[in-house]
Protein backbone atom coordinates (compact mmCIF):
# COMPACT_ATOMS: atom_id res chain seq x y z
CA UNK A 1 0.00 0.00 0.00
CA UNK A 2 3.01 2.47 1.02
CA UNK A 3 4.49 2.28 -2.71
CA UNK A 4 1.39 2.49 -4.35
CA UNK A 5 0.94 5.97 -2.33
CA UNK A 6 4.47 7.07 -2.90
CA UNK A 7 4.27 5.98 -7.20
CA UNK A 8 0.87 8.32 -6.54
CA UNK A 9 2.85 11.16 -5.14
CA UNK A 10 5.63 10.88 -7.57
CA UNK A 11 3.24 10.88 -10.75
CA UNK A 12 1.55 14.04 -9.03
CA UNK A 13 4.28 16.08 -8.66
CA UNK A 14 5.55 15.06 -12.50
CA UNK A 15 2.23 16.25 -13.79
CA UNK A 16 2.53 19.07 -11.93
CA UNK A 17 5.95 20.18 -13.25
CA UNK A 18 4.86 18.90 -16.85
CA UNK A 19 2.08 21.13 -16.40
CA UNK A 20 4.33 24.03 -15.09
CA UNK A 21 6.85 23.21 -18.02
CA UNK A 22 3.75 23.88 -20.77
CA UNK A 23 2.68 26.70 -19.24
CA UNK A 24 6.09 28.32 -19.44
CA UNK A 25 6.50 27.30 -22.93
CA UNK A 26 3.15 28.58 -24.17
CA UNK A 27 3.74 31.66 -22.68
CA UNK A 28 6.99 32.19 -24.30
CA UNK A 29 5.39 31.27 -27.47
CA UNK A 30 3.45 33.82 -27.06
CA UNK A 31 6.25 35.80 -27.02
CA UNK A 32 7.20 35.15 -29.89
CA UNK A 33 3.76 35.35 -31.73
CA UNK A 34 4.03 39.20 -31.14
CA UNK A 35 5.80 40.03 -34.28
CA UNK A 36 6.99 38.68 -37.63
CA UNK A 37 9.31 38.89 -40.15
CA UNK A 38 9.30 40.53 -43.83
CA UNK A 39 10.08 37.85 -45.30
CA UNK A 40 6.59 35.87 -43.54
CA UNK A 41 4.52 38.29 -45.81
CA UNK A 42 3.79 38.79 -49.63
CA UNK A 43 5.29 42.41 -50.72
CA UNK A 44 3.30 41.94 -53.76
CA UNK A 45 0.14 42.70 -51.01
CA UNK A 46 1.83 46.08 -50.26
CA UNK A 47 3.20 49.62 -51.76
CA UNK A 48 6.44 50.38 -50.72
CA UNK A 49 7.63 53.55 -49.85
CA UNK A 50 11.75 54.86 -48.68
CA UNK A 51 13.94 52.51 -48.21
CA UNK A 52 12.74 48.57 -48.79
CA UNK A 53 11.92 47.14 -45.26
CA UNK A 54 13.72 44.39 -44.45
CA UNK A 55 12.94 43.71 -40.73
CA UNK A 56 13.69 40.30 -39.08
CA UNK A 57 11.17 41.30 -36.14
CA UNK A 58 8.33 43.39 -37.46
CA UNK A 59 5.90 43.69 -34.20
CA UNK A 60 1.98 43.91 -34.17
CA UNK A 61 0.17 47.18 -32.67
CA UNK A 62 -0.75 45.17 -29.46
CA UNK A 63 3.02 44.88 -28.64
CA UNK A 64 4.65 48.24 -30.00
CA UNK A 65 2.55 50.40 -27.33
CA UNK A 66 5.04 48.42 -24.89
CA UNK A 67 8.02 49.43 -26.43
CA UNK A 68 7.41 52.93 -26.21
CA UNK A 69 7.35 52.68 -22.60
CA UNK A 70 10.96 52.40 -22.33
CA UNK A 71 12.44 55.15 -24.21
CA UNK A 72 13.36 58.36 -21.74
CA UNK A 73 12.62 61.80 -23.84
CA UNK A 74 15.69 61.86 -26.09
CA UNK A 75 16.46 58.01 -26.22
CA UNK A 76 15.50 56.15 -29.73
CA UNK A 77 15.08 52.56 -30.72
CA UNK A 78 15.59 51.40 -33.96
CA UNK A 79 12.27 49.40 -34.71
CA UNK A 80 9.86 47.88 -37.04
CA UNK A 81 5.67 47.49 -36.26
CA UNK A 82 2.27 47.03 -38.31
CA UNK A 83 -0.82 49.38 -37.24
CA UNK A 84 -3.62 51.47 -38.76
CA UNK A 85 -2.92 54.88 -39.94
CA UNK A 86 -5.34 57.68 -37.52
CA UNK A 87 -4.89 60.23 -39.90
CA UNK A 88 -2.60 61.64 -42.36
CA UNK A 89 -1.17 65.34 -43.68
CA UNK A 90 -3.62 66.39 -46.01
CA UNK A 91 -1.39 69.00 -47.63
CA UNK A 92 1.27 66.58 -49.07
CA UNK A 93 1.78 63.14 -46.99
CA UNK A 94 4.73 64.33 -45.14
CA UNK A 95 3.44 62.74 -41.77
CA UNK A 96 0.64 60.04 -40.49
CA UNK A 97 -0.45 59.65 -36.85
CA UNK A 98 -0.68 55.20 -36.55
CA UNK A 99 -2.14 54.01 -33.42
CA UNK A 100 0.09 52.18 -31.11
CA UNK A 101 -2.93 50.95 -29.20
CA UNK A 102 -6.77 52.14 -28.48
CA UNK A 103 -5.97 54.93 -26.77
CA UNK A 104 -2.39 56.18 -27.95
CA UNK A 105 -0.70 57.00 -31.50
CA UNK A 106 2.15 57.91 -32.83
CA UNK A 107 3.29 60.81 -35.38
CA UNK A 108 5.32 59.39 -37.95
CA UNK A 109 7.76 61.62 -40.45
CA UNK A 110 10.01 60.33 -43.01
CA UNK A 111 13.45 60.13 -42.97
CA UNK A 112 15.28 63.83 -44.04
CA UNK A 113 11.74 65.06 -45.61
CA UNK A 114 13.30 62.21 -48.40
CA UNK A 115 9.45 60.80 -49.24
CA UNK A 116 5.71 60.92 -48.84
CA UNK A 117 2.82 58.95 -48.57
CA UNK A 118 -0.54 59.19 -50.28
CA UNK A 119 -2.87 61.58 -48.88
CA UNK A 120 -5.77 58.84 -48.76
CA UNK A 121 -4.64 56.14 -46.36
CA UNK A 122 -6.45 56.92 -43.38
CA UNK A 123 -7.72 53.47 -41.59
CA UNK A 124 -5.47 51.47 -43.92
CA UNK A 125 -2.62 48.92 -42.72
CA UNK A 126 0.97 50.11 -42.53
CA UNK A 127 4.09 48.11 -41.61
CA UNK A 128 6.70 51.25 -40.29
CA UNK A 129 10.46 50.59 -40.29
CA UNK A 130 12.93 52.79 -38.46
CA UNK A 131 13.31 55.01 -35.25
CA UNK A 132 11.19 55.61 -32.35
CA UNK A 133 10.93 58.30 -29.53
CA UNK A 134 9.67 60.07 -27.11
CA UNK A 135 9.48 63.64 -27.16
CA UNK A 136 7.68 67.10 -26.41
CA UNK A 137 5.63 68.73 -28.99
CA UNK A 138 5.69 72.65 -28.90
CA UNK A 139 2.14 74.15 -28.96
CA UNK A 140 3.18 75.82 -32.60
CA UNK A 141 4.11 72.24 -34.18
CA UNK A 142 0.83 71.13 -32.71
CA UNK A 143 -1.60 73.81 -34.36
CA UNK A 144 0.32 73.44 -37.40
CA UNK A 145 0.13 69.49 -37.66
CA UNK A 146 -4.04 70.55 -36.72
CA UNK A 147 -3.96 72.49 -39.45
CA UNK A 148 -2.53 70.28 -41.21
CA UNK A 149 -4.84 67.40 -40.78
CA UNK A 150 -7.97 69.86 -41.52
CA UNK A 151 -8.92 70.33 -37.74
CA UNK A 152 -11.41 73.46 -37.05
CA UNK A 153 -9.92 76.71 -36.25
CA UNK A 154 -11.41 76.66 -32.74
CA UNK A 155 -9.45 72.56 -32.22
CA UNK A 156 -6.38 74.32 -33.02
CA UNK A 157 -7.34 77.34 -30.96
CA UNK A 158 -7.60 74.68 -27.88
CA UNK A 159 -4.15 73.52 -28.15
CA UNK A 160 -2.41 75.58 -25.60
CA UNK A 161 0.59 73.87 -23.58
CA UNK A 162 3.52 71.42 -25.07
CA UNK A 163 2.53 67.95 -24.80
CA UNK A 164 4.25 64.46 -24.57
CA UNK A 165 4.25 62.82 -27.97
CA UNK A 166 5.32 59.56 -29.14
CA UNK A 167 7.03 59.62 -32.12
CA UNK A 168 8.66 58.07 -35.36
CA UNK A 169 11.35 58.54 -38.27
CA UNK A 170 10.56 56.24 -40.57
CA UNK A 171 13.08 55.17 -43.32
CA UNK A 172 10.75 52.85 -44.65
CA UNK A 173 7.06 52.40 -45.38
CA UNK A 174 5.38 49.32 -46.73
CA UNK A 175 1.09 50.25 -46.97
CA UNK A 176 -1.10 47.19 -47.74
CA UNK A 177 -3.07 47.33 -50.96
Amino acid sequence: MLLIINIYEIMNKNILFLAGLLLITIGCNDKKDNSFSVTDISTENFEGYGQQVSSKKIYYEDAISEKYNTPEIGDTVNIAFTSTVNSVCKAKGCWMRIALDEKQETMVKFKDYGFFVPKDIENDTVIVQGKAFVSEMSVEDQRHFASDAGKTEEEIAAITAPKKTYSFIADGVLIKN
